[in-house]
């Protein structure tokens, strides 16, 4: 598979009230499709001499070794991977003592990339493509303008 990230140009208002309206062009990724667990465990199999069901059982179980830490508040690092982090954001109150658990509003994994993932990005080709339509994307995963979240 080529490998450089597409991308389309789209119009964007700038948020800024005072800039009444005013349009500017930004590229948006667009995927070419996607990776499920499955795919990930073929292509790790053709790379090792580890069979593609080991690898399958491994990354089910990353998947609940992962959930199990962040649910107790662990930071979860995967190597030059990179680490996972619960964040919350909420209300504030005028006192530590007045401070509860309802006061929380948003919890939140933080992604952060390690090494490898940023050693992958930085140099990155790019390839220009037409906007993709609603029906396109309603069968891939969606673009997010969110920082960098999981």
């Amino acid at each position: 598979m080529k490998r450089s990230v597409t991308y389309s140009v789209v119009a964007r208002k700038n948020p800024n009230p005072m800039a009444e309206g005013e349009v500017k062009y930004y590229a948006r990724a667009q995927a070419r499709g996607v990776m499920g667990i499955r795919e990930m465990a073929e292509r790790i199999q053709q790379a090792c001499t580890v069979t593609r069901a080991d690898v399958m059982a491994v990354l089910v179980s990353l998947e609940d070794v992962v959930a199990e830490g962040l649910a107790s508040g662990e930071i979860v690092r995967l190597g030059d991977l990179g680490s996972l982090q619960i964040s919350l954001s909420g209300e504030g109150a005028v006192s530590k003592e007045e401070y509860d658990d309802s006061l929380i509003n948003r919890v939140r994994i933080l992604f952060r990339s390690g090494q490898t993932l940023r050693e992958a990005i930085n140099n990155l080709t790019y390839e220009q493509v037409p906007v993709k339509s609603a029906a396109d994307e309603a069968g891939g995963e969606a673009d997010s303008d969110e920082e960098e979240t999981v």
